[in-house]
């Protein structure tokens, strides 16, 4: 059982008391499919339910029909569906003054803006929720909405919130699989906060009211449920008898959804006990009743089950068809799976799908004799991870910038003579090193685990913020002998002189310029880039002849950020080099911006203004004179649209930050150029002294007018420029800048 599952389906008792007096077939026969466990069927049924109030002129009827395909669309894992249909349903209550339907689209609501990461958004709704209930004595709703709320807070590590706000809704609930739910939730909620023995004696009861429940769906996955968190405390016994329970409930009610949960998860119970043969029948059983219950949100986790039990029976080319298969099932589900809402990251929850699968892949390369074989082992594996970028990526923006990239992208089959591209590879008991080289790949292992890896990364990012001291050094050290010696002696053979790094995990957080090799930092010897995915990058020069430059900048302080008196030389010079326009303090508004990038074709947007990286894309902003400018905003003035044929070149932030630790917000500020549309970028990982950036940024430019110098060379230059200035020695000054993208 998943959060989706548990955390939906609230609001059947109270739509179904508001439309006793006029009932209508499509919304019970959806009430009953969705009871036994048919989303899909109910969703038809309320879709065609929603339309046909709409056409009889029944708003109320509409709205609650629009509430209940939004829960069916959640069940199924269909979060942006789900969304569409509750705002529409809150824009109809409102419009036609229905206030007494606000609470019961709110509450859904927040549960669609949870399972979509959304926490602020989803807080603040069910906060109104609830005090909206409450205003009209609404009990059995407002405990619908508190159970919500205290899976929200739960999802934030706020346990003494949550156990509180659970407690309120079981005392107000009326009805007895709700408040079966809700206790669940509390259970949970109970054992993340480390109450193991309170929850124990709550996971007795509630084992006794589901077994004494009728038949049905609910019993199914309240059983499910129960036993999955008696498994947690290490109660096998129960954890077993209670899914054995939930599958014969499944079986009988013939809901095959219930029954793949049931036998995925005894599978996975045998899994960890390390009876891998009966676990692996389970899984496949449940794999079958998965796709005959056509539940793809579901399918892949035993795909991916069976592809771990197949590796552990070292019948590993198996195990890679299974780990493809469980794949090929994300990507058709992946958009709706966002993990935000879950108690764990999209790289936690999702992401070993793929990672294990490059794991096998680099695995079986190390025992395969023909060197093409070989090749194609370690391309697969690359592959592999960058689908896992371009997941992470989708996951953060919660939009398909990615995919609308990729298909007008050919990516890199080849690169220069002088150029390598470094795919490290964080895998928990090793780094593994992918390096392309002009005559093919080669890899490379660093015996680091990945505990130990990513606290030198953390230390090493803490230390460089701090520019009045070299504690950083000791950790610059060390990164550089787990990342580059292992590769130095081949990109010395070859001679390259631009290194492309595809940050993996922490590292997007670090600037690999900053490594030391004892002698020099590493920007001395190579210029470098990064970029979020080999197949998301284009490389082509740019096409200085006809650059056209927008140049943006805050000096004054604004909506309380500090000034950046600096910026006016910035511009200042960058103007005299390249002419443009210039929108600065209040001019540099976002009516302007837009106005700006609709009249003109800019091939350069320059933007110096404080901007913030968060991990939520709803709080990433660029701050203008008058507001703060989202990426989605962003998106759409730089974007290929009727007003633009043709990508931005280049796009600057010459101040803005991602927290130190924030892996992220990290991959927001990683993925800027692809959701900006630009096909490079230039940013800073923190902010930079005011005058050290403007000299920096400035000193860019100026390289970038040298034809036939690359833009990672211009910046590698201009780094070094810093660098043989005493004032700014430090790689605080000139190690946050970060090229992104395109490096030629």
């Amino acid at each position: 059982m998943n959060i989706r599952t548990w955390a939906v389906a609230l609001l059947l008792p109270v739509a179904a008391a508001a439309l006793a007096a006029a009932p209508d077939e499509h919304m019970q026969a959806g009430m009953q499919s969705f009871r036994g466990g048919d989303f899909q069927r109910a969703l038809e049924h309320w879709t065609s339910a929603a339309a046909a109030y709409e056409a009889a002129g029944n708003r109320e009827g509409q709205i609650l029909a629009l509430v209940q395909s939004a829960d069916a669309a959640l069940s199924l894992g269909r979060n942006p569906d789900a969304l569409r249909q509750l705002r529409q349903a809150v824009a109809l209550a409102q419009r036609d003054g229905m206030e007494n339907l606000v609470p019961a689209v709110e509450s859904s609501l927040g549960n669609a803006h949870l399972l979509g990461g959304r926490l602020a958004d989803a807080e603040a709704t069910l906060r109104s929720a609830i005090e909206r209930s409450r205003k009209t004595n609404n009990a059995q709703l407002a405990a619908a909405a508190l159970n919500n709320l205290g899976n929200v807070l739960a999802a934030q590590s706020r346990y003494g919130e949550a156990i509180a706000a659970y407690r309120e809704a079981l005392q107000s609930s009326k009805d007895r699989t709700a408040a079966g739910r809700t206790s669940t939730n509390l259970a949970r909620a109970l054992i993340d906060a480390g109450r193991s023995a309170e929850a124990t004696a709550l996971l007795a009861d509630l084992s006794a009211q589901a077994r004494a429940l009728e038949p049905s769906h609910d019993k199914a996955y309240l059983l499910i449920s129960v036993a999955r968190l008696h498994a947690r405390i290490q109660s096998s016994r129960q954890a077993l008898a209670g899914l054995q329970e939930a599958l014969a409930v499944a079986e009988a009610i013939g809901d095959a959804r219930g029954q793949s949960y049931a036998l995925g998860y005894l599978g996975e119970l045998y899994e960890q006990a390390a009876r891998n043969d009966e676990a692996l029948r389970l899984t496949q059983r449940a794999i079958f009743a998965a796709q005959q219950a056509n539940a793809p949100e579901i399918l892949y986790r035993w795909q991916w089950q069976a592809g771990r039990l197949l590796r552990a029976q070292a019948k590993n080319e198996q195990a890679i068809v299974s780990y493809q298969h469980a794949l090929a099932t994300l990507g058709s589900v992946r958009s709706d799976l966002s993990a935000g809402g879950l108690r764990a990251s999209f790289r936690e929850s999702i992401g070993p799908v793929y990672s294990e699968l490059a794991d096998l892949l680099i695995e079986q390369s190390a025992g395969a004799s023909d060197a093409k074989r070989v090749a194609q082992y370690l391309v697969d594996a690359r592959n592999t991870m960058e689908l896992l970028k371009g997941a992470e990526l989708q996951d953060y923006f919660q939009d398909d910038c990615v995919a609308a990239l990729r298909a007008r992208t050919a990516g890199i089959d080849q690169i220069d003579a002088r150029t390598a591209a470094l795919y490290p590879i964080i895998l928990k008991d090793r780094l593994e090193l992918l390096l392309t080289l002009p005559d093919g790949m080669k890899r490379f292992t660093t015996r680091v685990d990945a505990a130990r890896l990513t606290a030198e990364i953390r230390a090493f990012r803490a230390r460089l913020e701090r520019k009045t001291t070299h504690q950083y050094y000791p950790h610059a050290r060390q990164l550089y002998d787990w990342l580059i010696a292992p590769i130095a002696a081949e990109l010395e053979r070859q001679r390259i002189d631009t290194l492309v790094i595809v940050p993996d995990g922490a590292l997007r957080t670090i600037p690999l310029a900053a490594l030391h090799d004892g002698e020099q930092f590493l920007v001395a010897r190579y210029a470098l880039a990064t970029t979020p995915g080999l197949t998301l990058t284009e490389p082509r020069p740019l096409a200085r002849e006809r650059v056209q430059v927008l140049l943006n900048g805050l000096t004054e302080s604004v909506q309380g950020f500090p000034p950046l008196p600096h910026v006016a030389d910035e511009l200042e010079t960058i103007h005299a080099l390249y002419g443009g326009t210039v929108l600065q303090d209040r001019t540099f508004t976002i009516p302007n911006m837009e106005k700006g990038l609709q009249a003109t074709p800019y091939s350069v947007v320059h933007i110096a203004s404080h901007a913030q990286f968060d991990r939520d894309i709803e709080k990433t902003f660029l701050l203008t004179y008058e507001g703060k400018l989202s990426m989605s905003k962003l998106e759409q003035f730089l974007g290929l649209s009727k007003f633009r044929t043709d990508a931005v070149e280049l796009l600057t932030l010459s101040a803005c930050e991602t927290a130190a630790g924030d892996d992220r917000a990290a991959l927001g500020l990683a993925g800027l150029a692809i959701k900006a549309g630009a096909r490079s970028a230039v940013a800073t990982l923190w902010m930079v002294n005011d005058p050290a950036s403007a000299a920096l940024v400035s000193y860019f430019y100026r390289e970038l007018q040298t034809p036939g110098l690359s833009k990672a060379k211009a910046l590698q230059s201009a780094q070094l420029s810093l660098l043989k200035d005493l004032r700014y020695r430090h790689p605080n000054y000139w190690g946050a800048f970060l090229l992104i993208g395109n490096w030629l």
